[in-house]
C-alpha cells in the first residue's frame, strides 16, 4: 500500500524534472511515511511512498524487471499474488523479491496490458514500458484504490494516487462548475470528474495507455448483470455458496507481514467479516469502533456483543467534545468537497486502530452487493403508493406527514417518510436518484447565484442516467445494486475509506468487493436478495450459523455521527462563521439569504438541515483553501 504519482512527458528530448516529481511526491507522505523511490528517465517519471505491509525488506518501488526495460509503481494489493508467482515461475520468470508488486511486470511481459485480467485485488498503477515507448495506467475493477490524472494542453500527464499531488504540478486549477453543480445534489463529486476542470479520475476497471500517438482508455470489465427473464436454479444452495465466497475473500486479504485488525460497528457487514476472520486466526482479533453519547447513533453496544461473543480483542472509544472541534479540519484531506460526514468516525477508528495495527478488514460494499439499503425495498412501497387514490394522497397521507415535528435523530421517521412521499410518483430511476439528492434542481436554482446557473449546467440526475441506460434489461433491484455500485459506493463509500484510513497510514481491505464474489452475487436470484420488506437477506440466512440472532436481524444504522445536535452545540460557532454574509458572498456561487435560512431553521429544531448545511460547508471550506 502507498501512495503514487508520475509525470509522461512525450515533448521533453530529455528527463523529465526529478525536483517537480519530488514535490509531487512529498504530498502523499501519509500514504506512505515508510520508504520512497523513484525513477526518472526520458520523457517519464515514476515516484512512490510506501507504507510496508508485504515483504518488508525487499518491497521497495519502484520495481523493474530483469533488463530494467519495464519499470513499475503499485498502490494497493494483489490477493492472489502467491498463485501467479507460481505460474509465471512455471514459464521461466524468476523473481528477486517476495512482494506482489513483481508479479505485475512479470505478467506484463506475458500479457501485455491485459495484465489487469489475471489480478485480485485492489489496486491502481503506473507501468513504464520503455522499449513501447508507453505509460500504462490502471485502476482495479471497483475502484477500491483512486487514480487521478491531468492532461496539461501540450500533451504532458500528470498521475497520482491524490488531487494534491497534481497540484504540485502546472496544471490548470479552473473549478469545474458542472461537478460543483452535481456535488450539491450527490455530496460527492462524480466519476470521472473532479472539482478541477482539468483533473480527472481514472474509472474502475480502466486501462490508459499514454504514448507518443497519444492517450487512449478501455474498460476491461463489468459488474454482470443477468437479463430480466432469466431463469434461476431454485434448489440451488445460495446460502451455502454465499459464505463460502466470503471465506475465501477473507482468508485471501487477510495475507500481511504485519499485524491485523478489523473495524467493528455492530452491523451485519463488517460483524460478519469479523466471524469470519476469528476462524483464521490463531491469536485474538483485534477490533475497533467509535461510539457517541447519543443513543440512536451509538453503536459501541453491539460491537462490544459483537467482539465478546466472537473472543475479540476489542478497543472502543468515545468522541469527546474536544474532538469534535477539529473535525472540519478532515474536508481538507479528500483534496475536493466531499460531505459524507460518516468520514469523521471513518477518520477516527481509523486513528484509534492504527496504535495497534497496519491493516484492518472493513464491511464496506455490502450495503450494494447484497441490497442493504432501505431504497433498495422502497420502489415496492412506491408501486404501491402510486396506485392509491390521488385525493387520498393529497388530502390525507401527504399534509399528514409534512405536518410530522422534525427529529435531530439518525435516519428519523419523519425523514424518510418526507422524502418517499415527495418521491414516490416519480419514474423508478429518477425515484431511485431521489432518495440520494441533497439539494435539488429547484433547490439549488435558490441556493446558487443566477450568473452560476447560467453557465449550462444540465440537470445532475444525468450522474445516473448513464448506469441507468446500461441496465434497462434488467430486474429493478439489480438495476439499483448496478447503479448504486457505480455512483455512491465508487465515489462516497470507497473515497471515505481510502482517504480517511491513509491519512492515518492505516490500510484499509474490503473482502465484500472481492470481484469473484461481486460477480456470483450479482447472478443470483433478486428474490434471494430481498424479500417483502427485508433487505440482506440472502447475507442474512448465509450468516445464520455465524452470528447471533441479535445481529443477524438489526436493522440497519449506518456509521455516523450526531452531526445534527453537533451543529446546534459544539460546532455552533465555526458553522455561524462560515455561514456569514461575507464569506458566503464572496463565493460569488452561493445565495446568502437561502444559506442563512437553513442555517436558521436548524438551529431552531424547525427543520433537521444538517445535510445541507455540512453540504455548503464542505464546499465553502474547499473554495477557500484552493482560493477559488
Amino acid at each position: 500500500m502507498c501512495g503514487i504519482c508520475g509525470i509522461f512527458d512525450p515533448n521533453t528530448s530529455g528527463k523529465v524534472s526529478r525536483t517537480l516529481l519530488e514535490s509531487m511526491n512529498s504530498s502523499l507522505e501519509r500514504r506512505g511515511p515508510d520508504d520512497e523511490g523513484y525513477y526518472v528517465s526520458d520523457h517519464v517519471g515514476l515516484a512512490m511512498r510506501r507504507l510496508s505491509i508485504i515483504d518488508l525488506n525487499g518491497g521497495a518501488q519502484p520495481v523493474s524487471n530483469e533488463d530494467g526495460t519495464l519499470w513499475i509503481v503499485f498502490n494497493g494489493e494483489i490477493y492472489n499474488f502467491m498463485e501467479l508467482r507460481k505460474d509465471l515461475i512455471e514459464l521461466g520468470h524468476r523473481f528477486r523479491t517476495e512482494s506482489d508488486t513483481e508479479v505485475i511486470i512479470h505478467l506484463y511481459e506475458e500479457m501485455g496490458e491485459n495484465c489487469v485480467d489475471r489480478l485480485n485485488g485492489m489496486f491502481a498503477f503506473g507501468l513504464w514500458d520503455s522499449r513501447e515507448k508507453r505509460l500504462l495506467l490502471a485502476r482495479d475493477r471497483l475502484g477500491i484504490k483512486p487514480l487521478f490524472y491531468s492532461i496539461t494542453q501540450d500533451g504532458i500527464l500528470y498521475f497520482g494516487s491524490e488531487i494534491k499531488s497534481l497540484l504540485k504540478a502546472p496544471v490548470d486549477r479552473s473549478p469545474d462548475y458542472q461537478a460543483l453543480y452535481d456535488y450539491m445534489s450527490l455530496m460527492y463529486v462524480p466519476t470521472p470528474s473532479t472539482a478541477f476542470r482539468n483533473i480527472r479520475k481514472a474509472p474502475p476497471a480502466s486501462v490508459t495507455l499514454c504514448s507518443f500517438r497519444g492517450i487512449t482508455t478501455r474498460t476491461y470489465w463489468d459488474i454482470p448483470i443477468p437479463d430480466i427473464n432469466t431463469t434461476y436454479d431454485l434448489k440451488r444452495d445460495y446460502e451455502t455458496e454465499v459464505i463460502g465466497l466470503i471465506e475465501r475473500s477473507v482468508s485471501r486479504q487477510m495475507v500481511s507481514d504485519v499485524p491485523i485488525g478489523a473495524f467493528l460497528s455492530g452491523g451485519l457487514d463488517s460483524t460478519t467479516i469479523a466471524a469470519v476472520m476469528t476462524r483464521n486466526l490463531k491469536s485474538k482479533l483485534k477490533t475497533f469502533t467509535i461510539g457517541f453519547d447519543r443513543k440512536t447513533y451509538d453503536e459501541s453496544y453491539e460491537a462490544r456483543l459483537v467482539a465478546q461473543t466472537l473472543g475479540c480483542e476489542h478497543t472502543e472509544q468515545m468522541v469527546s467534545p474536544d474532538m469534535v472541534e477539529s473535525i472540519p479540519g478532515l474536508l481538507d484531506y479528500f483534496d475536493e468537497p466531499f460531505a459524507d460526514y460518516s468520514a469523521i468516525p471513518t477518520f477516527l477508528v481509523s486513528k484509534l486502530a492504527v496504535s495497534s495495527v497496519k491493516v484492518t478488514l472493513t464491511g464496506d460494499g455490502g450495503d450494494e452487493i447484497f441490497a442493504g439499503y432501505p431504497t433498495h425495498v422502497a420502489y415496492k412501497i412506491s408501486k404501491i403508493f402510486r396506485s392509491l387514490p390521488q385525493w387520498l394522497k393529497t388530502h390525507l397521507i401527504n399534509p399528514l406527514v409534512f405536518a410530522l415535528p422534525a427529529s435531530m435523530e439518525r435516519i428519523s421517521f419523519d425523514y424518510k417518510a418526507k422524502r418517499f412521499v415527495t418521491g414516490a410518483d416519480l419514474p423508478f430511476d429518477r425515484g431511485h436518484y431521489w432518495w440520494k439528492v441533497i439539494f435539488n434542481e429547484d433547490q439549488k436554482k435558490e441556493l446558487l447565484t443566477p450568473d452560476f446557473i447560467r453557465s449550462g449546467l444540465q440537470d445532475s440526475f444525468h450522474t445516473f442516467e448513464r448506469h441507468f441506460n446500461t441496465v434497462r434489461h434488467a430486474h429493478p433491484l439489480n438495476q439499483l445494486l448496478y447503479v448504486d455500485a457505480k455512483t455512491f459506493l465508487l465515489d462516497d463509500n470507497l473515497v471515505k475509506v481510502d482517504r480517511m484510513t491513509m491519512a492515518n497510514s492505516l490500510e484499509a481491505r474490503v473482502p465484500l468487493l472481492d470481484h469473484e464474489l461481486v460477480e456470483k452475487v450479482a447472478m443470483m436470484p433478486p428474490h434471494v436478495k430481498t424479500r417483502l420488506l427485508q433487505t440482506k437477506r440472502l447475507l442474512r440466512r448465509a450468516v445464520s450459523k455465524l452470528l447471533p440472532p441479535k445481529i443477524r436481524r438489526g436493522k440497519k444504522k449506518g456509521f455516523t455521527p450526531p452531526l445534527p445536535h453537533w451543529i446546534r452545540d459544539e460546532l455552533k460557532p465555526l458553522i455561524t462563521d462560515y455561514f456569514s454574509q461575507r464569506r458566503i458572498k464572496e463565493t460569488g456561487i452561493l445565495n446568502p439569504k437561502y444559506c442563512e435560512n437553513l442555517l436558521r431553521d436548524h438551529l431552531s429544531g424547525k427543520r433537521d438541515n444538517n445535510r445541507e448545511i455540512w453540504t455548503i460547508l464542505a464546499l465553502l471550506r474547499w473554495l477557500e483553501t484552493n482560493h477559488c
